[in-house]
């Protein structure tokens, strides 16, 4: 496993659909992953941390984890197979370790909360990852949180919620 961070968020140009990009602590590969809006909204307002009055699901799960007694202690990215991402939620409950069944971009999204590392299987960045890019402006950073917010502005779920 490798040791990978959010690099940023990005719209696909073709399809509209949002990209959480994660790179490698070297910054020789970046990691595209093509996730829901919801997701990506999510992982958004997490990393910018944006207040929110009541919890979101995001913030609902980490919580249930934390009163059963758990601690998340990573998130693995732990396959690739006809394209579709598999993830793993490790929580530490003192006892034991569990691995829970996630999707990736749902990880990522309780990783940012839990403060906690994401890894990537060397496997996966090696049929899904890619160079780091020569230009990294392409990719929409987590600073530029009003540009961001207008790109998911223009995604309507309807368009997206039966794809994901």
């Amino acid at each position: 496993m490798v040791k990978v961070e959010i690099f940023g968020l990005a719209v696909d140009e073709a399809g509209k659909s949002p990209i959480i990009v994660l790179k490698d602590e070297e910054e020789t590969r970046v990691l595209p992953i093509w996730i829901g809006a919801m997701e990506a909204m999510s992982i958004s307002m997490a990393i910018n941390k944006v207040p929110f009055p009541r919890p979101m699901t995001h913030d609902l799960l980490l919580n249930a984890i934390r009163v059963l007694g758990g601690a998340v202690a990573r998130v693995e990215i732990t396959d690739i197979e006809d394209g579709t991402f598999f993830a793993e939620i490790v929580v530490d409950t003192g006892n034991e370790t569990l691995r829970i069944d996630s999707r990736p971009s749902d990880a990522i999204a309780l990783a940012v909360r839990a403060e906690c590392p994401i890894l990537a299987g060397e496997t996966v960045l090696d049929e899904a990852g890619g160079a780091f890019p020569e230009h990294p402006e392409a990719v929409i950073k987590t600073e530029d949180a009003e540009k961001w917010q207008e790109e998911l502005d223009k995604l309507s779920e309807d368009d997206i919620k039966y794809k994901m």
